[in-house]
């Protein structure tokens, strides 16, 4: 066996607190179908992202089940993904030596809640409607930044309490979002402020409103995920006092040719 692969098999187990942010990310970003195979959980998200469509090693994944879930999910016509998250250092490098490059490195963000609800206002009139279902403008809105049909259907497969969230400036609409609750976690999603309308605060309010909404619904902890890249976002982020407490990768299949 390769020195890649030493510390195979099993992973390390996250820690309570990122167990518990990845158990709702589960729950609030659910999949459309989940099977096992060869220790890996794997994901069917139906066209609803790669949170949803990717593979997770669990206690028994060894080096040599890989080649299996690769087949499994070749067969589902999906491009083999992995998600990567703490303690799965070995299936990384296993992964790197196949040829799998690392895609959207994503943070996990979290709070307690009344922080992020009780943060400073934007210095504008932004105002956030919290309404499910969601309205044709949300639609339009999600649908300009990429969050098609897909999208929304993984946010109706959604069991627990949940909200849409609609951004205004003024009688100016411009932003929509997502928050949806797990085991006292209100976890944002799919937050969405439309090019022409940015700066104008409406993205620090939704946020804000999602929290306070979700407060008054008995959620004690509010996180939300984004990827390394997105440096306005992460700028916010922090700016209302959420912390930086896990994050993970992807490693995806190199295209097939031809």
């Amino acid at each position: 066996m390769s020195a890649l692969l030493d510390g195979w098999p099993g992973v390390t187990a996250p820690d309570a607190e990122e167990a518990a942010l990845l158990a709702a990310l589960n729950a609030t970003w659910p999949a459309a179908r989940l099977w096992s195979c060869a220790g890996y959980t794997l994901r069917d998200g139906a066209g609803g992202g790669k949170r949803v469509s990717a593979a997770t090693a669990g206690p028994d994944a060894t080096p040599e089940g890989i080649a299996a879930v690769e087949a499994e999910m070749t067969a589902a016509g999906q491009r083999p993904l992995f998600m990567i998250r703490k303690g799965d250092a070995a299936l990384d490098a296993a992964l790197e030596a196949r040829g799998y490059g690392i895609v959207d490195p994503t943070y996990i963000y979290s709070a307690p809640i009344d922080r992020v609800a009780s943060a400073p206002r934007p210095d504008t009139d932004a105002r956030t409607i919290t309404i499910w279902e969601p309205l044709a403008l949300m639609e339009e809105i999600w649908a300009e930044g990429g969050i098609g049909p897909d999208r929304l259907a993984v946010m109706h497969r959604v069991r627990g309490t949940k909200t849409g969230l609609l951004g205004r400036l003024g009688n100016d609409p411009g932003a929509a979002g997502f928050v949806g609750l797990h085991d006292g976690i209100a976890m944002l999603h799919a937050l969405e402020v439309l090019p022409t309308r940015r700066r104008g605060g409406m993205g620090r309010a939704a946020t804000i409103d999602g929290a306070a909404w979700a407060a008054k619904q008995g959620a004690t902890t509010f996180a939300l995920l984004c990827t390394r890249g997105n440096a306005p976002a992460n700028a916010l982020y922090t700016r209302l006092g959420m912390d930086v407490v896990g994050q993970y990768h992807y490693r995806q299949a190199p295209a097939a040719e031809g």
